[in-house]
């Protein structure tokens, strides 16, 4: 699959992480080999929601990497072409919250007064983020890449550490939930989420409650159709859609626009969250290889995919 004395930097993972990662690295220059064991269009980044927001908050890492990516996508966001766009909307709390920190940068920031805030919501705040359309975004990617050369190999998954180890000098694990048996990492743990997507019924600005909970609430507008979130499902490795969760989504999404209620259903997107307790970022030896290891972004990944990917470069000099 390659050899010791290949100059290219191997990248595994044709997610997010994977694809940002290695733009970032063929962009500057850099022989790129880009590798995974499923298309773009088959991974977990493909039925993400997306709204940028860095919530992963037991890493303190994450703010800083969520910070360069929202310039990325803020730039981006210019080009028609790579589904990402710049939304008004509002993020509201059950119990009195203070907005966090990095809210309160974010361009239009404003508190919002009780008595505009949806039923049973007590503290909210407006701002606009960039939303992501996944699968336009990770076609806009593909596209970016393949200009530059570099396509998706795709070969079977990788049994071990030692078989990525083989690949060439340098590799970059973007394995994302695969790495818990590759590497292996017994620490990351699947999150189940469940989306509806419904047709747009003409609700333009994004909604999202806080803070994070097993099943969160949100409304994220693109174009003709609306996602509709969510759940947290900790340890759940099923794929399929379940109608009891969906009805629940739409009825916590109905209860803000009451139009989502008889919007028709599209779409359903489940994905399986790859989730430790902290991102692994690190640059470590393995059988004479060079591996910078990219993982355990958990829901977090979009947010911040272009931050780390800046890490991967610095790591590698």
């Amino acid at each position: 699959m390659g050899s010791r004395s290949s100059p290219r930097v191997v990248v595994l993972g044709a997610g997010a992480a994977g694809l940002t990662t290695a733009l970032c690295l063929a962009e500057a220059g850099t022989p790129v080999r880009l590798i995974a064991d499923r298309p773009p269009e088959r991974t977990t980044s493909a039925v993400a929601g997306a709204l940028w927001g860095p919530y992963i908050a037991e890493d303190v890492r994450v703010l800083s990497w969520g910070l360069h990516s929202l310039g990325e996508f803020r730039a981006l966001s210019e080009d028609a072409r790579s589904g990402v766009r710049l939304a008004r909307g509002l993020e509201a709390a059950a119990s009195y919250q203070p907005p966090p920190d990095w809210v309160r940068g974010m361009d239009g920031f404003a508190h919002v007064p009780r008595v505009l805030l949806p039923a049973g919501f007590v503290s909210g705040w407006r701002y606009t983020a960039p939303i992501i359309d996944m699968p336009v975004y990770l076609r806009y990617l593909v596209g970016r890449l393949a200009a530059l050369g570099v396509r998706v190999e795709l070969v079977p998954a990788l049994g071990s550490l030692d078989a990525v180890a083989e690949l060439g000098d340098v590799v970059v694990n973007c394995a994302g939930l695969g790495a818990r048996e590759l590497v292996p990492d017994p620490s990351l743990c699947p999150v189940q989420g469940q989306l509806v997507v419904v047709e747009n019924p003409g609700v333009d600005e994004f909604f999202s409650d806080y803070p994070g909970c097993d099943q969160p609430t949100y409304v994220l507008p693109q174009d003709d159709r609306v996602v509709l979130g969510g759940s947290v499902r900790t340890g759940v490795e099923s794929t399929d859609p379940d109608p009891t969760i969906c009805a629940e989504i739409r009825a916590r999404c109905a209860a803000i626009v009451p139009e989502l209620a008889t919007a028709r259903i599209v779409e359903h997107r489940v994905g399986l969250r790859p989730v430790r307790p902290t991102v692994r970022l690190e640059r470590v030896v393995h059988r004479g290889a060079t591996i910078v290891h990219n993982y355990g972004h958990g829901g977090s990944g979009i947010t911040v995919s272009w931050g780390c990917a800046a890490v991967v470069l610095d790591l590698l000099g």
